[in-house]
């Protein structure tokens, strides 16, 4: 008897296991799914939620990628395979001809762990043949709309084979968004912004959205990692802090230093962006960002929730029902999304677009 497809594997960074598995587990039973959380063993790297009965391709689509905060990468799967060492390649084979799955691509993943990483020479000695074996099969084939199989070795002797799918998971191998840090950036945290805007906004939106000419503020500017990135995109920028700025961006003639507190300052005019990461408690954040949004004084807003150690998803969840219930409550429309990135740690990211 041929197995189902019935595992919804899910990829996260190391540590938030528990949150993730906690996310999938509230908003699953929310979406009227039947099933439970099979594997999240902690410092993992992955969560791997079980449907009650038949495959996992509804909860799948019902919970897109891109509206789960603490995933990477979000596939349709079977439970692990346990494999023998002599002939890893014939039951992942036999396993995917016998669902009769087509894709275009294979990718080999491994947990972001340090385990992990040592199974990346075994699965790159696997691709050649296995693609091979594939091929032979029929699943691999040129044109398969777009959909992808993903083999994640959890072990030398175990992997979880699944599948991707166009417009519901991330692009990047492992989930995972690898930026180069600019040698001129103030500060390590500038990463978090540029990631920020390739999860949030489309690339071939940034010309009309992140523009020349557009005018910002950096609350907790200082040193200016996330003011860096406004003004490489040739915004104009209020950076508000206490702190000393890096005085090469001072430089630059397209900040204005404020010494003032972020939590209290107001800007003389709209703003196109408003982007802070103030560490402080992810409440006092929400009630600030709240503000600025009931009297629209900016058009769209990126900001970072710091979260406790414990009870993270209950923490994020709190904070944006609070924010939607705000807005909706003042008539100002919005469009809200939160990921925990890959150049956060004991945070959370939240983009704020206006509507209109």
């Amino acid at each position: 008897m041929s197995q189902v497809p019935n595992a919804w594997l899910l990829y996260c960074r190391a540590g938030f296991e528990f949150d993730l598995a906690a996310e999938v587990t509230e908003r699953a039973a929310a979406a009227g799914e039947l099933g439970h959380v099979a594997l999240a063993e902690p410092n993992s790297g992955f969560v791997c939620w079980q449907t009650e009965s038949g495959p996992a391709n509804s909860v799948h689509r019902q919970l897109p990628l891109a509206s789960l905060v603490f995933a990477r990468q979000s596939l349709v799967a079977f439970l692990p395979l346990t494999l023998d060492r002599e002939d890893r390649i014939s039951p992942i084979s036999r396993l995917v001809e016998e669902s009769g799955w087509s894709f275009e691509a294979v990718w080999h993943e491994t947990p972001d762990t340090n385990d992990g990483k040592a199974l990346g020479r075994l699965a790159k000695s696997l691709s050649r043949p296995l693609e091979s074996a594939l091929k032979r099969g029929g699943g691999l084939r040129r044109k398969a709309g777009g959909r992808r199989l993903h083999l994640f070795w959890l072990a030398g002797d175990r992997v979880q084979v699944g599948i991707s799918f166009p417009g519901n998971r991330s692009e990047h191998p492992g989930g995972v968004l690898r930026l180069r840090h600019p040698a001129d950036a103030p500060s390590r945290s500038t990463l978090k912004l540029e990631e920020a805007w390739h999860t949030f906004i489309p690339k071939q939106s940034w010309e009309t959205r992140l523009s020349s000419g557009m005018q910002a503020v950096d609350l907790g500017a200082a040193p200016g990692g996330w003011t860096y990135q406004l003004v490489r995109k040739g915004l104009f920028v209020y950076a508000i802090d206490n702190g000393p700025m890096d005085k090469a961006l001072m430089a630059t003639g397209q900040v204005e230093h404020l010494r003032e507190d972020g939590f209290v300052w107001e800007p003389p005019y709209r703003l196109d962006w408003l982007v802070c990461d103030i560490v402080d408690k992810p409440m006092r954040v929400i009630d600030m960002v709240e503000r600025w949004l009931m009297r629209r004084w900016c058009r769209e807003a990126i900001f970072n929730l710091k979260l406790p150690m414990k009870k993270r998803w209950d923490e994020v969840r709190r904070c944006l029902t609070r924010l939607e219930e705000t807005l909706h409550a003042h008539g100002v429309s919005a469009t809200i999304a939160c990921r925990h990135l890959y150049h956060d740690r004991e945070e959370v990211t939240v983009h704020v677009r206006i509507d209109g």
